[in-house]
C-alpha cells in the first residue's frame, strides 16, 4: 500500500481521520476546479426536484429518467475529478462530462448499484446500508480502472472486504459535515460536499492502494 510513485508521498493506512486530512488537503489545493465541479453536480440536480400539479405524472417520469440515465454521467465524473485532485494529478473541470465517453457502462453500473442496494433495502434497512458501503467504491472504479458494470460491482465487492465499517463511519460523519454546512446556508454547503467527495475519492485511494 505504502508505495510510492514519481517521488510522491504515498497514501496513509485507510483510516476515518487519514480520509478526511487528506480530503481537507486536496479541496485547500484545487478549491475553485473542485467548487466549480460541484456547483455542476448541484445545477444537475435540479431537474430532480421537478414538481407540478396538471403534469405531476409526466414530470415524475422524466425526472426519473433523468435520474437514471443522465444525472449519473455528471456525478461519476465528479467522483473522478475528486480522485484526481487527492491523487495528487492536474484534474480539469470539463474533465466531469468524461462520463459520456463511457455512458453506457456508466448508467448500468449506477442502475445495477441502486438495484443491488434497493433489494437490500427492501428486505431490511441493515442489509442495504451494508450493500451500499460495499458498493461504494462502484463509481470510481468505472471511471478510474475502466470496468464494465459487473467487473466494478465485483471489484468494490472485494477491495472493500474488512473496509466497510471504515465507509459507513465516514459516511455518518458526513451527515453532521453536511449539516454543519447547511447551517452556514449555501456559504457551507458547497465546501461540506467538497469535503466530503474528497474524503470518499481519498479512502479509495487508501483502500486500493494508490498514491497522491
Amino acid at each position: 500500500m505504502n508505495q510510492t510513485m514519481n517521488d510522491r508521498e504515498p497514501m496513509p493506512e485507510a483510516g476515518i481521520g487519514s480520509a478526511l486530512a487528506y480530503g481537507w488537503k486536496s479541496i485547500k489545493n484545487n478549491f475553485l476546479v473542485l467548487f466549480l465541479a460541484v456547483l455542476v453536480v448541484v445545477v444537475f440536480m435540479a431537474p430532480l426536484e421537478l414538481d407540478g400539479e396538471e403534469f405531476d405524472t409526466l414530470l415524475q417520469f422524466l425526472s426519473t429518467a433523468y435520474a437514471l440515465l443522465l444525472y449519473p454521467i455528471v456525478n461519476y465524473g465528479a467522483d473522478m475529478i475528486f480522485v484526481k485532485a487527492v491523487r495528487g494529478d492536474q484534474v480539469e473541470v470539463k474533465r466531469i462530462f468524461d462520463g459520456f465517453k463511457n455512458y453506457i457502462n456508466v448508467v448500468l453500473a449506477s442502475l445495477l448499484t441502486l438495484g443491488l442496494i434497493g433489494i437490500g433495502l427492501i428486505v431490511f434497512l441493515i442489509p442495504g446500508i451494508y450493500l451500499a458501503c460495499r458498493l461504494a467504491f462502484v463509481s470510481y472504479l468505472v471511471m478510474d480502472e475502466g470496468l464494465d458494470p459487473i467487473a466494478a460491482v465485483e471489484a468494490s465487492w472485494r477491495i472493500t472486504r474488512g473496509h466497510a465499517f471504515k465507509i459507513f463511519a465516514l459516511g455518518f460523519v458526513s451527515i453532521f459535515i453536511f449539516f454543519a454546512g447547511l447551517a452556514l446556508l449555501l456559504v457551507g454547503v458547497f465546501p461540506a460536499i467538497m469535503w466530503i467527495k474528497a474524503s470518499f475519492a481519498a479512502l479509495y485511494l487508501s483502500i486500493t492502494g494508490n498514491v497522491v
